[in-house]
């Protein structure tokens, strides 16, 4: 079982100075450790010493590319150990707990950055995507990579004088390999300009969901965490990867559902999975229910910038009662969910799972 041990004194004296301020909530610790990891990238002459000119531009690209999300990922880091520690955390613990929740944020931020260039997206978090940006362009494949490095010089400050060190190195290089290979089965599995629903099943679409989504958005904070109480042994890490994976499947047909059926007012965008070709659970539950006739016309409709094509898609899933099918779906992941954390053996572990269900479970947006 991996413990936490003193740190180095660059996170000493940085939870030190935090612990001055009093600060009201998470959220403001956390901005408040954010600003001081970015002061310190800009700072750091150990490897790289910056021109102005790239400091400015650095300073730029990560205060537009990194913060501007919800913070779930990261916040869950703090709020998972809290639940580990009963509440009872240092000033450094939080500092550390905040930090790896921002490096969870920076691999969030790297990973769109990225995903933007290859989908040709338009805008994200309700401003045009970096690669968008007057004078940046393709600069942004290289800026994608300085996220990814933040992270270890992160790591390095801040964790390099403990034992658990390199196992947070080998967790955020897994998790990136694993989201990548998602990423790459998604991609192939629907590319542009090409319809090929035999590649639709319900095997590929769990791979894409679980490796894309599930690892870096559910079992990374939690892992963190579990890191930073001391209680990463390899029951309770295989304990979160089977609940936290299978979680993160849920979230993910909830959003397809999300994408389909929920009121853009509520959740801030309008759906384009059907235009979009997406191998969604939808489509890929109507694949199953569909006769003959029903599946051309998913092969002529779907995926097709046609508010028609989506009209008739969007028909024929009404036909086959894929809202239903949802509805029953989502009943049943919860109450497995809710039996497998049940059956874990500690209570603090099992309010952690429990949290994160309550976050998700009927969410609408």
């Amino acid at each position: 079982m991996a413990t936490v041990l003193d740190g180095s004194n660059a996170t000493c004296e940085a939870a030190n100075g935090l612990s001055k301020e009093k600060l009201a909530s998470s959220k403001d610790l956390f901005l408040k450790v954010y600003e001081q990891l970015v002061r310190e990238l800009l700072e750091d002459s150990k490897v790289y010493t910056f021109t102005e000119e790239a400091r400015a531009w650095t300073k730029k690209m990560t205060d537009y590319t990194v913060p501007g999300g919800k913070l779930n990922r990261g916040l869950s880091v703090i709020d998972s150990l809290r639940l580990l520690k009963e509440g009872n955390l240092t000033d450094e613990e939080e500092f550390r707990a905040c930090a790896l929740g921002w490096c969870i944020e920076w691999l969030q931020g790297y990973f769109l950055v990225e995903d933007d260039i290859m989908d040709k997206s338009v805008t994200r978090r309700g401003q045009p995507c970096w690669y968008r940006v007057p004078q940046v362009g393709l600069i942004a494949i290289n800026d994608g990579i300085l996220l990814d490095s933040h992270i270890y010089r992160i790591l390095k400050r801040h964790f390099k004088a403990l034992p658990i060190y390199i196992d947070l190195v080998d967790l955020f290089h897994d998790v990136t390999y694993q989201t990548a290979c998602g990423q790459q089965l998604d991609l192939i599995t629907t590319p542009e300009g090409t319809v090929d629903l035999s590649k639709y099943t319900m095997s590929t679409y769990l791979k894409i969901v679980q490796y894309k989504t599930a690892y870096y958005s559910f079992y990374l904070p939690v892992a963190c965490a579990l890191y930073l109480a001391g209680e990463a042994s390899p029951e309770n890490l295989q304990i979160a990867e089977e609940i936290l994976i299978a979680m993160g499947t849920y979230f993910q047909v909830q959003d397809d559902y999300l994408d389909c059926y929920g009121a853009p007012e509520v959740i801030g965008k309008i759906g384009t999975d059907i235009e979009d070709t997406k191998c969604s659970w939808l489509v890929v539950q109507a694949l199953q229910r569909a006769n003959d006739d029903q599946k051309r016309t998913i092969e002529e409709k779907y995926g097709r910038a046609d508010p028609a094509c989506v009209a008739e898609i969007k028909k024929l899933y009404a036909e086959l009662k894929l809202e239903a099918a949802f509805q029953e779906y989502e009943q049943q992941s919860y109450d497995e969910l809710t039996a497998a954390i049940r059956k874990v053996d500690s209570k603090r572990l099992q309010a952690v799972f429990l949290t994160f269900l309550g976050k998700v479970y009927k969410r609408q947006k």
